[in-house]
């Protein structure tokens, strides 16, 4: 059997990291065998449903990679197919149309409160309140329509639902590729509406007559959707068609162990994007929440297409952690190629104004060394300040203490050593550095911290040596000229 799952999100909202795992789960668990991956956008909700949702969840799903192997199927343009199953269970005695109104359904739950409301007061016996209990779960419970069973129309032209006729009685079993086997008694299931009094169909029969129509062997999703499954699986069975597998992943929860929210950084996907996370990192780092192979911390793509499996998911929710996320984030920002890396620190290095040539030239030239300094693109993109054109520079307060008295001499003396270099490159510059040292029967660190100090204004840097060559022998003299003098005014 060829393996086809899909990923079914509802433009109503941004993708948010909880739906982007989803999607990761589904897209690796058919990469893995061989299968397809589907994307449908299920747009039934007409009120709430809005393009610009839907096009970034696309935007999203781009971002990430995670490519459908056909065009997305919009799920509300499908509507006449829904009807079609709908009256065509009709027809098979597995549906019925119902003519209870919405008063009418309305008065039986108000009437069921009641009851229940009734119960609690004081004064009756306990066979009284143990009656009325009874009936008040049996008017708030699951709804078994009068007309399941064939019961006359209370008239010819009376507006009616297409509910489903729910299962009788017994266990219903789900084998759960992550819950296990779960159980519940048929008795909790209501005889729910397929086709509203206007025509229009529910997401309950949208979704199973699409999941049949599509092919989807495999139904991957969050366990919020547990309790649907019990509800769909009858549908499937009214028809005479195939179920397909079960598994449903728990949901992330905040650091707190709470349910995720925007506190705990529940964000859009391509909010993280604009955080500067790398689409790779964000796919590692979603693949280990509630996922596991071993000890291994990170996957490539390739590794996690050929490795993921339905068995790996942990029962227990997973939890969000910001700090790993960045940790994973570093690390695919090393592996990162130096020309797509600048390409993507660029809006950061220019957001305050445009790159000059100069200074263009000396991050490139220092990438590569320097791509470990953050975990985030902004924060690599900051540790580039002291390579653009900042003079004349701006002293912090350490770096105008390194300035004063012996450390401005050493700084002139080893300004003279540096000038006299007839290549400019951090090993003959660390060359000079070091014999100037032994001349001057001086060690680094008296040497260092003016020099730094002169190049950077106190803003942190790799080593000096890197430094000065990035900066170029004129850029770097002229910045060590400029504090010699101002501190010889």
């Amino acid at each position: 059997m060829s393996v086809i799952t899909r990923f079914a999100p509802s433009p109503t909202g941004m993708l948010h990291i909880g739906g982007a795992r989803t999607a990761l789960f589904n897209y690796l668990y058919a990469k893995r065998h061989n299968g397809k991956f589907l994307l449908r956008i299920e747009d039934t909700d007409r009120e709430r449903s809005t393009d610009e949702a839907t096009a970034a969840i696309l935007e999203g799903m781009e971002w990430l990679g995670l490519t459908a192997d056909e065009k997305p199927l919009m799920q509300f343009s499908r509507a006449g197919r829904h009807t079609e199953v709908a009256l065509d269970m009709v027809s098979r005695g597995t549906a019925f149309r119902c003519y209870a109104t919405q008063e009418e359904l309305q008065a039986r739950r108000e009437l069921g409160e009641e009851k229940r409301q009734a119960a609690k007061a004081e004064g009756i016996s306990e066979d009284e309140k143990s009656t009325l209990l009874a009936e008040a779960n049996d008017l708030l419970g699951p709804y078994r329509s009068p007309w399941r069973d064939g019961a006359p129309a209370p008239s010819e032209d009376a507006p009616y639902t297409i509910r489903l006729r729910a299962p009788d009685g017994g266990d219903r079993i789900v084998d759960d590729g992550v819950q296990g086997t779960v159980r519940i008694q048929a008795s909790e299931l209501d005889d729910m509406i397929l086709l509203r009094a206007d025509g229009t169909p529910t997401y309950m029969l949208a979704v199973v007559v699409d999941d049949h129509d599509m092919g989807v062997t495999h139904v991957i999703r969050g366990d919020d959707h547990l309790r649907n499954t019990f509800r769909q699986i009858p549908i499937y069975e009214a028809m005479g068609w195939d179920i397909p597998k079960y598994a449903h992943v728990p949901l992330i929860h905040g650091p707190d162990g709470a349910k995720l929210s925007k506190r705990h950084g529940a964000l859009s996907t391509l909010a993280y994007r604009e955080m500067g996370y790398l689409p790779e990192a964000m796919k590692a780092y979603l693949l280990r929440l509630g996922w596991s192979h071993g000890d291994q911390e990170i996957f490539t793509d390739d590794e996690a297409a050929a490795l993921f499996d339905i068995s790996g998911i942990n029962k227990a929710p997973a939890r969000l952690d910001l700090e790993k996320l960045g940790q994973i984030n570093s690390h695919f920002m090393r592996q990162a190629d130096d020309e797509r890396l600048f390409g993507l620190l660029k809006p950061s290095l220019e957001a305050e104004k445009p790159l000059t040539e100069a200074e263009t030239a000396r991050i490139r030239a220092a990438l590569p060394e320097m791509k470990d300094r953050g975990t985030t693109l902004p924060e690599l993109a900051e540790a580039f300040a002291f390579l653009k054109d900042i003079r004349p520079i701006e002293l912090n307060k350490k770096a105008r203490k390194a300035l004063k008295g012996e450390g401005l001499d050493r700084l002139a003396g080893l300004r003279d050593e540096l000038q006299q270099l007839p290549q400019w490159s951090a090993e003959t510059i660390s060359s000079a550095i070091g014999s100037y040292c032994t001349a001057q029967d001086l060690s680094m660190g008296q040497v260092g911290p003016p020099l730094r100090a002169a190049l950077t204004g106190g803003l942190p840097a790799p080593d000096i040596a890197p430094v000065l060559e990035w900066l170029g022998r004129d850029e770097a003299m002229g910045r060590i000229d400029d504090q010699i003098a101002q501190g010889r005014e």
